[in-house]
């Protein structure tokens, strides 16, 4: 990203509303923007196989293995406004896991991005699945638009949910259940 463009650009959108960019309050705007973006768009310079890459492990246990309440941040690709909330991802491995804080890095990967929830919701279970030939992925979002709450129908307690589910968590109803119950914190009945 050039940090020299971004600011100008900045400078023209403040001007374009009737601001005064030397005004004190707005001096180092352009550049505090600049630096927001190219941390709120870092995804772009991120590739889920090097995020991966070295923190593939063989196991043998075949369990279902869940990470919950993943912190996602994105902007929404229609209005470039925040969306947030929480990600919960689940797969069951073949033969190999996925180092933990590499579940949320590839989660932040896409989600650092101009996004929609449903894409990003798919991508994350695709990259989990195929980073470790998993026998099934499940992947759900829980996330409040700030599109929706600032403006339009201006709905502040609305949450957006989605879901993608592969391979076992789509065939099985058992697996999906079980996974949809661990997440929500409570244990599945034993049988």
């Amino acid at each position: 990203m050039n940090h020299e463009r971004v600011k100008d650009l900045v400078t023209q959108l403040l001007i374009e509303i009737g601001e005064d960019p030397n005004r004190e309050g707005l001096r180092d705007t352009p550049r505090r923007v600049a630096e927001v973006f190219e941390c709120l768009t870092s995804g772009y310079k991120s590739n889920p196989d090097d995020i991966v890459k070295n923190a593939a492990f063989t196991a043998e246990a075949n369990n279902m293995i869940i990470l919950r309440d993943i912190e996602v941040y994105s902007l929404c690709e229609h209005h470039m406004l925040p969306f947030f909330g929480k990600c919960h991802v689940g797969y069951i491995p073949s033969k190999t896991i996925l180092g933990i804080s590499k579940v949320a890095r590839v989660v932040d990967c896409y989600a650092r991005r101009l996004q929609m929830q449903e894409r990003l919701t798919a991508q994350i279970a695709d990259a989990i699945r195929s980073s470790v030939d998993a026998e099934g992925v499940g992947v759900v979002m829980e996330c409040r638009h700030l599109c929706m709450m600032m403006r339009g129908v201006e709905k502040q307690n609305s949450v957006m949910t989605t879901s993608s589910v592969l391979g076992t968590f789509h065939s099985s109803v058992a697996t999906r259940t079980e996974f949809l119950r661990l997440i929500d914190g409570r244990q599945p009945r034993s049988a």
